[in-house]
């Protein structure tokens, strides 16, 4: 059953994360831009990109973020973002940039999101929420599909 859990959180993660061709310069930078951050710098991505996706019409009556709490979030990453363009990486911003234009920094920042996302998958409660809906898998039709 866990080789049937890993499929199908793999494939969600592959479905969420999109599909991207990321240049040489693009990748420079999503490298320096990861290697820039700390854990407390991931998590602060992880909760904006939570409040962001809180404001969905489907997800929004289950959260409870107020509009300061969204407000913060936003000034919190927003000054990272200028940190780690103009301070931490601004030769590999300005190469990427060259190279491929707004979209390099889209790919760029979708590894950042990865490793941000990562930080909060490690903690053991996250990784049992996301497998607790393995307890309703039809183990039969599963067994006669990869018999």
């Amino acid at each position: 059953m866990k080789k049937f859990l890993v499929v199908v959180v793999s494939c969600a993660a592959f479905l969420l994360a999109g599909v991207a061709q990321a240049g040489p310069q693009a990748q420079r930078l999503g490298v320096c831009l990861t290697e820039s951050l700390n854990g407390k710098e991931r998590k602060q991505l992880a909760k904006w990109v939570f409040l962001s996706i809180s404001a969905h019409s489907t997800i929004k009556p289950y959260s409870s973020a107020s509009p300061a709490d969204i407000d913060d979030s936003n000034r919190y990453v927003g000054g990272l973002i200028t940190r780690l363009l103009t301070d931490d990486c601004p030769s590999q911003a300005r190469a990427a940039f060259e190279e491929n234009g707004a979209r390099a920094f889209e790919d760029a920042f979708r590894v950042v999101g990865e490793v941000a996302m990562m930080e909060l998958m490690n903690e053991p409660a996250v990784g049992e929420s996301m497998g607790a809906f393995e307890k309703y898998l039809d183990q039969e039709k599963f067994n006669q599909a990869f018999q």
